[in-house]
């Protein structure tokens, strides 16, 4: 069993907000009434859906203000007796005004509590997304998507730097990216479970995956690859399931396991982290690591958390 501490980087920890004290900022800011949310990103990252998620929220919703037009929308919201919640898009379409973002960033934080959320994807995802929709990248002319995306990343650095919250939707479809979005921005109890718990199984012979918080190997529990009626079976057939769970080793780890989640996610929860990806892996993906993913995303539903399960090397 193996337990591996990230810190956060462009490709880890997507949503994950830097540190306690920036997170007790951010729920001071949240109670506060009037606020307004800055979406910004790479082009392909889904901050659209991401603005229509707030908008969903209550947030009067803008996409592609100008940068001269925040500081006067800011005062607007500030103001307004009625509308007390705002999200807006401000990207790269802006071209070279969005050099003076982090200027007018700093005086509407002095107006009303503002908080930067940065959406970024990695290059293969992009590539992919912008093929599939066959729309052209914003900095495309002339340059491949790959330039493009590679020339936009280097120009948002410093907006990326200057954000409260990253997100990494590359492995998130739409409805996923809205629930992550509700479970950050969404009025919630203190008690309520605020984490976006990823459960992964996969196969060692295939590699581990590379998103992994934590990793646990249960190769140790008994192979039905061995058995030949489960051969072409998974570990979410039935048979399977009664198999592994026969040998006390496997009820004993799932106890343990269950556990020690327990413990551990509120304490990642009280440091601001968001999302966290647990993976089990044996050795080929199939039995073992598919049938306690499954076990531990029922158990961990059951006590309040938001899972999703993938498997990853499971034969189609």
């Amino acid at each position: 069993m193996k337990a591996k501490s990230k810190k956060p980087t462009r490709k880890q920890q997507p949503g994950a907000a830097r540190g306690s004290a920036r997170t007790k900022v951010l729920k001071d800011q949240r109670s506060a009434g009037n606020e307004l949310v800055i979406l910004t990103g790479l082009s392909g990252s889904g901050k659209l859906s991401a603005l229509k998620a707030f908008e969903d929220l209550g947030y009067y919703a803008v996409d592609n203000l100008p940068v001269d037009l925040i500081e006067p929308f800011a005062d607007l919201i500030r103001q307004s007796p009625e509308t007390r919640q705002a999200a807006l898009v401000v990207d790269i379409r802006e071209g070279s005004q969005l050099e003076r973002l982090p200027n007018a960033l700093r005086k509407v934080r002095q107006m009303l509590p503002t908080r930067v959320v940065f959406l970024e994807t990695a290059e293969d995802a992009l590539v992919r997304r912008f093929s599939e929709t066959r729309r052209p990248h914003p900095l495309g002319k002339g340059n491949t998507v790959l330039r493009s995306i590679h020339s936009e990343r280097k120009m948002l650095e410093p907006l990326r730097d200057l954000a409260d919250v990253v997100i990494d939707t590359t492995r998130f479809n739409v409805h996923e990216l809205r629930a992550h979005i509700n479970g950050l921005f969404q009025p919630q109890d203190a008690g309520d479970k605020n984490l976006l718990v990823s459960a992964i199984s996969f196969g060692y012979k295939h590699g581990i995956p590379q998103e992994a918080d934590l990793v646990f190997d249960v190769r140790f529990l008994p192979n039905p690859h061995f058995v030949p009626e489960f051969r072409p079976l998974t570990g979410r057939d039935a048979p399977v399931v009664r198999y592994i769970n026969r040998f006390p080793a496997t009820k004993e780890f799932i106890a343990r396991l269950h556990e020690f989640l327990l413990f551990l996610l509120p304490q990642y929860m009280q440091e601001g982290k968001s999302y966290l990806s647990v993976a089990f892996g044996c050795t080929g993906g199939q039995h073992r690591s598919v049938m306690v993913t499954e076990r531990i995303k029922k158990l961990l539903t059951s006590a309040g958390y938001r899972v999703k399960c993938v498997h990853r090397d499971i034969p189609h």
